[in-house]
């Protein structure tokens, strides 16, 4: 493909703590010191979208957004590291306080955005029409836009994060996706998990392994695989965004599977690297 498409991606933002402890707490009454902590932009669509305008791709962000502090917080964050951002009203903005130890996440919700109005879902829906592409996020929001298309007017790219292969909330995005990505926390055989969602319809699938890297299967049963890139590793929260961002920024200017995979793992290490979502923010919060 000679030209970039414009790409528009749904779902969650949200202005989160991280608090980096030497070890999660055991569930009792304690009392623990935190070795750091900062404020930052997090949301799997945030991260997405971060990415994907930092390769030059025509990125629309739709995500739900109230009128409060953190509300104003990140359309100042995202719009200042170049997203074009298109709020969704809600009622509060999703927060959270993220623990942090050995790799490892508590993730704490302090506030969740409010149901989507219909004149917000129907404008989304028109939106996607619009797009030559749409990430559609796994999120309440995202269902109830994947229920409305009904017939996908553009090719969607899902994100199934933890899926296992049966949960149910996932199913509806997999069965209306073009390609998946996932990672393999829930399974012991990736291949075997790609090859199932195939089997819903998708045309590819791509879990990504952490530190053993990601590997790739097509419709047709086409492997690939890609090393982990070889990084210190300041923060991990995003890297799997940045991985689908970095893949389909290169898919789409007509790399092949393998420089795709090679292209995503890059992505990836940026967000290693850094202990925001992207290292963009780090002057925005600073």
């Amino acid at each position: 493909m000679s030209q970039m498409p414009k790409v528009l991606v749904c779902g969650p933002s949200s202005w989160n703590q991280l608090v980096e402890l030497d070890r999660l707490p055991d569930p009792r009454p304690q009392q623990l010191s935190a070795r750091n902590e900062w404020h930052t932009v997090g949301g799997t669509s945030a991260g997405k979208a971060l990415h994907l305008s930092s390769l030059g791709v025509a990125t629309t962000l739709f995500t739900p957004l109230a009128s409060d502090e953190p509300g104003r917080l990140l359309r100042h964050v995202l719009g200042g590291a170049g997203v074009n951002l298109q709020a969704i009203s809600s009622v509060s903005t999703e927060r959270h306080i993220n623990l942090m130890a050995g790799g490892q996440r508590v993730s704490i919700y302090l506030a969740t955005p409010s149901a989507v109005e219909d004149a917000d879902a129907d404008a989304l829906c028109a939106a996607i029409g619009e797009a030559d592409l749409a990430v559609i996020d796994l999120s309440e929001l995202g269902l109830r836009i994947i229920r409305q298309l009904a017939e996908p007017p553009v090719p969607l790219w899902v994100d199934l994060h933890d899926f296992d292969g049966t949960a149910q909330f996932h199913l509806p995005f997999l069965r209306a996706a073009s390609v998946v990505f996932m990672n393999d926390d829930a399974t012991s055989d990736p291949w075997e998990l790609m090859a199932t969602c195939l089997r819903h319809g998708p045309e590819m699938a791509i879990c990504t392994r952490g530190a053993r890297g990601a590997v790739a299967m097509n419709r047709q049963g086409r492997r690939w695989e890609v090393a982990a890139p070889k990084v210190e590793v300041i923060d991990s929260n995003g890297a799997g965004d940045a991985f689908m961002a970095g893949f389909l920024a290169a898919y789409q200017r007509g790399s092949s599977v393998q420089a795709a995979l090679e292209a995503a793992a890059g992505a990836a290490a940026v967000a290693l690297s850094s202990r925001h979502l992207h290292p963009d923010l780090a002057r925005l919060l600073s």
